[in-house]
């Protein structure tokens, strides 16, 4: 009898150390996160520095630029951060609804947009900074730090992410910071794919941004929002599959509108300083123009580490879809006040610490770059 109980008791030991290693194992199971973006740099490093994430894959699609000039630059920020292994997909070239023309006759009606990305041909007034060089879709220029080495997948974004949430049910973060078409085309694909995903973080909207830097660079951008403080661009630009996208079954979604991003800023200093720390991003750092914000930067960072959130809420969000002088302009109600046509409650991230943030960005872009991974010269 004694030697039964000692058998009986070994094995429950057995039984509870193989729970514990397993949550052991779970604790330590890295973040999984798809990147949908329409250019690449610091915040993607971000995600590919950190050291608990799993980027599988960053899908480019146009925006700021032509989704071709975006997979070059994905394709090229990959191999910087010594990360050929992460997969770059292409995505949506065109806008589901909207288009260049358009934009051109809306503006005729309605006013002038500050920032038209892909479609850009000149600012409104004159700015520090110098215009996106106008091209077609199939353009794609030379990098100014260098052109990939690297290919793309032949696999489609969508598609990609669709088989990925099948894959790692309730365990993908999608990290949207550029146009929300890829989104769309993969829920209509695949009406499961939004519940499938663990949540959706993106950088997109306005509610009321205020200027809080007296840079020219930042006073420009955040003059925009004076007169049209719901108006913001990656919604903007294709704002019937943000309503798609933001009408559909997400367990989670963390919405970093336009609001912080008026008390940050890519200052000369902090490429100058971060350039020195982290010698491996240095080429395209030093590239990068000074004085816009940090539109993205803060998305990837409200997810590695929320404590950078100073103030939020929580709101249901659409956009407006019809042809007017409201286009695209963000829709926001309070729980309670929205008219529940499948509109999803998210929290919405109205101020960040700057400093935790700048000092954030340092500390990931300093981090070695994979020897496994080298960079090719």
């Amino acid at each position: 009898m004694k030697r039964l109980k000692q058998t009986f008791r070994a094995a429950a030991l057995a039984v509870m150390a193989g729970f514990i290693t397993a949550a052991g194992a779970s604790a330590a199971e890295p973040r999984k996160v798809i990147i949908d973006d329409d250019g690449s740099g610091i915040m993607q490093w971000m995600l590919l520095q950190s050291p608990d994430v799993e980027v599988l894959g960053i899908a480019a699609l146009s925006g700021d630029v032509w989704r071709d000039e975006a997979v070059s630059q994905a394709l090229r920020a990959v191999e910087m951060a010594g990360r050929p292994d992460v997969p770059v997909l292409r995505g949506a070239v065109w806008p589901l609804l909207n288009s260049e023309k358009l934009t051109d006759r809306w503006e005729s009606l309605y006013g002038k947009l500050v920032w038209k990305g892909a479609w850009m041909k000149k600012w409104v007034e004159p700015t520090d900074q110098s215009a996106p060089p106008y091209h077609a879709p199939d353009v794609v220029p030379d990098l100014p730090w260098g052109n990939p080495h690297l290919e793309p997948s032949d696999e489609p974004a969508a598609v990609f992410m669709i088989r990925m949430v099948h894959k790692y049910p309730g365990k993908i973060t999608i990290m949207a910071t550029g146009p929300m078409t890829d989104l769309a085309l993969a829920q209509r694909l695949d009406p499961e794919f939004a519940s499938l995903a663990k949540e959706l973080v993106y950088m997109g909207g306005s509610l009321n941004p205020q200027q809080m830097r007296d840079s020219p660079g930042a006073a420009q951008f955040a003059r925009e929002f004076s007169n049209s403080p719901r108006r913001e661009f990656n919604i903007r630009f294709d704002p019937e599959a943000a309503s798609i996208v933001f009408r559909s079954p997400w367990k989670k979604i963390t919405m970093i509108p336009a609001d912080p991003s008026t008390a940050t800023e890519l200052t000369r200093s902090l490429i100058d300083r971060w350039s020195a720390a982290a010698p491996a991003f240095a080429p395209m750092l030093k590239k990068h123009e000074p004085g816009f914000p940090l539109w993205d930067e803060i998305a990837a960072a409200v997810w590695l580490d929320p404590s950078v959130v100073t103030k939020k809420e929580q709101l249901y969000i659409d956009v407006n879809t019809q042809f007017s002088a409201g286009y695209g302009d963000t829709l926001s109600w309070r729980p309670g006040y929205q008219p529940d046509l499948d509109e999803r409650e998210e929290a919405v991230i109205r101020s960040i610490d700057v400093a935790k943030l700048e000092a954030m960005i340092g500390r990931l872009l300093a981090r070695p770059v994979p020897a496994r991974h080298a960079p090719q010269p």
